[in-house]
């Protein structure tokens, strides 16, 4: 009984200690490529400011380019703009 009791933390020590995936969309940047690979698999990369930007690495690959989910777009937005009363 005390085997399989060792055994089973044994196991359940192996599985927590296992590496984590690193997280895949960089909040920095507002645009990503996701790169295709024919043995399956692939990988996001998000490093780039621009989509036209994103496209020109994309192009002739097996790419495509996507808005990153995870930036903050709200600095970039613009105030609203107020309008003066007319006769001031």
């Amino acid at each position: 009984m005390r085997l399989l009791i060792w055994t089973i933390l044994g196991i359940g020590a192996t599985f927590a200690a296992a590496p984590a995936t690193a997280q895949t969309y960089d909040p920095n940047y507002p645009v990503c490529i996701e790169i295709f690979s024919p043995r399956g698999g692939g990988y996001i990369d998000c490093s780039y400011v621009s989509i036209p930007q994103c496209n020109a690495t994309a192009s002739g690959r097996g790419a495509r380019c996507l808005v990153n989910p995870y930036f903050d777009f709200a600095p970039y937005k613009q105030a609203p703009r107020h309008r003066r009363a007319a006769g001031f």
